[in-house]
């Protein structure tokens, strides 16, 4: 699998599956709603090639007014349910509201979802702005920055995550701003492990 990486975009082709066709269904909304949104689960390394089981995506959106949200809980409600609550206003008001997230997945499933949540942190804020674009067989999703994603995988610490961090390395390594990534390595004090599983 080519991947074409610029400043701008990480364009490449794929066979979809169903995980990955259910991501676009959904992003689509988002999209078409112009909603910001950023996918920073380990969907990411899954999207790019990995081999791993994933069942749940996860996406922070930027923080929205209630009025914007029953826009974009009507139109994913087309194709999805909330698998917490079937009312817009206690999805809004008593989840998202006191900072929990929500989950979404195809009508009568409950497997895949997206887990849909507005950002708690400061790293959650930047990831939304410093967001890349990805167009997958045309269809534009938008990710964490790789650097990111790299660090906190490994920050993380589960086997999988350590995993999901060399891979994404290892595919991107040519690509990557290095000084970012050793920025992250120190905040989130992951050097050691860096050193130890990854370069």
């Amino acid at each position: 699998m080519k991947i074409n990486v610029s400043e701008t975009v990480i364009q490449f082709q794929k066979k979809l599956s169903d995980l990955d066709t259910f991501v676009v269904e959904f992003t689509s909304v988002l999209n078409r709603l112009e909603i910001p949104y950023v996918l920073v689960s380990g969907y990411v390394a899954y999207l790019f090639g990995r081999s791993r089981i994933s069942e749940d995506v996860d996406c922070i959106v930027e923080k929205l007014d209630s009025t914007t949200f029953m826009k974009v809980w009507k139109e994913v409600s087309l194709n999805f349910d909330c698998l917490n609550t079937t009312e817009a206003d206690e999805a809004y008001d008593e989840y998202l509201g006191s900072g929990s997230s929500i989950r979404f997945a195809k009508k009568n499933m409950f497997i895949p979802n997206v887990e849909f949540k507005f950002p708690k942190v400061e790293l959650d804020r930047w990831t939304l702005q410093e967001r890349k674009t990805v167009v997958v067989d045309g269809h534009r999703l938008y990710i964490s920055p790789l650097e990111l994603k790299i660090s906190f995988k490994l920050y993380l610490g589960t086997e999988k995550d350590i995993e999901d961090a060399k891979f994404l390395y290892k595919v991107f390594q040519g690509n990557l701003d290095l000084a970012l990534l050793k920025e992250f390595n120190k905040k989130l004090k992951t050097e050691e492990l860096f050193q130890r599983y990854v370069a």
